[in-house]
């Protein structure tokens, strides 16, 4: 059987959610970038016991969709497969641009780009490629892609961006051996200036910390 890969590019939809509403009173914006099984909307329920008045949460959706636990009820979605990586970030990476052009984020806010699980390996792309300009990388219980180097984010200490990792102690993916590893691409991706934070317990998200970011 003989058969050809062909590519065309076409245009597309796809949605995002937002928290909170952004008025002259928000000091912090955040764009937050769920992990593998999520839907945007259901992740913002991590965000919902931050001032609601100075903070103002933009979550992108993952666009590719599909049933949870075989049961064909509830829908998760992913970012990314190793299937056509590199196609498909750059077409994440336009949606990213599109959320962030649409929401006009003011000047004078904290501008905080926050990742979990997956949406590490989302964040930190984005953030690399684009040069973006933000006050606070967070990067939760996920994996740094290993095509980024130290030069990508060297603009992060020119801009005084504080770079922030956190993982719980009894996180089920991240092995002691994965572990080293992150740590020390951590310290040669950011120089040694990156906060790091661990907590007690496994692959989830604490809300109380969140708190403690501002």
């Amino acid at each position: 059987m003989e058969t050809h890969e062909k590519q065309l590019t076409y245009n597309t939809t796809n949605t995002y959610e937002t928290l909170n509403s952004l008025t002259d009173s928000t000091k912090n914006v955040w764009i937050v970038l769920h992990g593998i099984g999520f839907l945007s909307r259901y992740f913002l329920k991590y965000f919902d016991q931050l001032p609601s008045e100075t903070n103002y949460i933009i979550a992108p959706q993952a666009p590719s969709k599909y049933y949870l636990n075989g049961s064909y009820k509830h829908v998760g979605a992913s970012w990314l497969t190793k299937e056509k990586t590199s196609l498909e970030t750059e077409n994440i990476m336009a949606y990213l641009n599109a959320v962030f052009e649409a929401e006009r984020v003011p000047k004078h806010c904290n501008l905080i780009v926050f990742g979990f699980s997956q949406g590490v390996s989302i964040a930190t792309r984005w953030v690399a490629k684009t040069q973006l300009k933000c006050n606070q990388l967070v990067l939760y219980a996920g994996g740094i892609p290993n095509e980024l180097k130290a030069k990508d984010f060297h603009f992060l200490k020119k801009n005084n961006t504080q770079v922030t990792v956190i993982i719980g102690d009894n996180d089920e993916y991240i092995t002691p051996e994965r572990l080293e590893v992150e740590e020390k691409k951590i310290s040669i991706l950011f120089d040694g200036n990156a906060k790091q934070i661990r907590f007690k317990g496994g692959h989830e998200i604490k809300k109380e910390l969140l708190k403690k970011l501002l």
